[in-house]
């Protein structure tokens, strides 16, 4: 299981995968995610939202001082463990996930901005890999990636498990559906964007229910971390905006959006709807999402914090 997301799904529940890892990995309506493959889109994910990372970690920072060991549990390719390891100069930080070939580009990641020191991997399936941790952590983060494991309360109290007395278990979960576009977009029906939330809430459940071990939750969070053990739970909510006119970046990462959008979601869509997709996705057409002057993105990704009785 790699992390985080999702994507909408990544931006609605969506997923480190990083940074969200939610959505649909390819053509067709399946539910399995090739982690691997989407390696290039999960980095420039997150690094698109690293503004809103690091205002997360930074009020991570003010609740944990000086944490020794920090667990990034569902890595991907490493852009949140690399920024934890920049926040947290002291640490060491262990990103944790399925994938061996996002664990390489973690350790490249690290190696690159100069944490290669005090940064390690650890490949294996969630949550019973946690058992290899030498030493409890003081800080687990799961970014977008608790909701790619079928059994989520039996895996938060795995994560509690592996803390330290006083130590912190932080899950980025939930949150609002990304905007990209106006609600009129000058053709077609508007309010295409909700259409495609409805679309993917419905390829969300499907993903969760063909999970091994899927059970279904209450997704009350603050509840959940506290059935495992944790005190003092918060919940804070961090923004990304980027108004209009799009960078480059913002402009990629709407298009492979909503080109994953089509593909999982055009047998849910009417033909209006598909057509309209069809022509955000065409680089010709100026009304495009590669040529339109109102394209922006504007999401928001909650963080769920709870601690160890010490």
């Amino acid at each position: 299981m790699a992390h985080q997301q999702h994507q909408q799904h990544d931006q609605h529940h969506h997923h480190g995968l990083q940074g969200h890892r939610h959505g649909p990995a390819g053509p067709g309506s399946g539910t399995e995610i090739d982690w691997a493959e989407m390696a290039p889109h999960l980095e420039s994910q997150a690094e698109l939202f690293t503004p809103l990372y690091e205002r997360a970690l930074s009020w991570l920072g003010t609740e944990v001082t000086e944490p020794g060991l920090i667990v990034d549990v569902g890595s991907g390719p490493g852009v949140v463990s690399c920024l934890f390891a920049e926040t947290f100069p002291g640490a060491r930080v262990l990103a944790v996930d399925g994938s061996e070939p996002l664990l390489q580009r973690a350790r490249a990641r690290a190696e690159r901005l100069g944490h290669g020191d005090r940064f390690g991997t650890v490949a294996g399936e969630l949550p019973g890999v946690l058992d290899e941790l030498d030493y409890p952590a003081d800080l687990i983060w799961a970014g977008r990636s608790l909701h790619h494991l079928g059994d989520q309360r039996a895996a938060l109290t795995a994560f509690a498990e592996r803390l330290a007395p006083g130590g912190m278990l932080a899950i980025m979960e939930g949150g609002l559906p990304s905007r990209f576009l106006p609600r009129d977009l000058g053709f077609g029906r508007p309010g295409l964007e909700a259409r495609l939330d409805a679309a993917q809430e419905e390829w969300f459940a499907r993903m969760r229910a063909d999970l091994s071990g899927a059970v279904g939750e209450v997704e009350d969070w603050p509840a959940l971390l506290g059935g495992a053990g944790l005190k003092h739970a918060r919940s804070r909510s961090f923004l990304l905006d980027l108004p209009a006119p799009a960078s480059e970046p913002v402009r990629a990462y709407a298009v492979a959006q909503f080109e994953r959008w089509r593909d999982a979601s055009e047998e849910a869509l009417a033909a209006e709807d598909r057509a309209a997709l069809d022509r955000l996705l065409d680089p010709r057409d100026p009304a495009s999402l590669h040529q339109r002057p109102d394209v922006f993105l504007l999401a928001a990704h909650t963080v769920h914090t709870a601690v160890k009785p010490g």
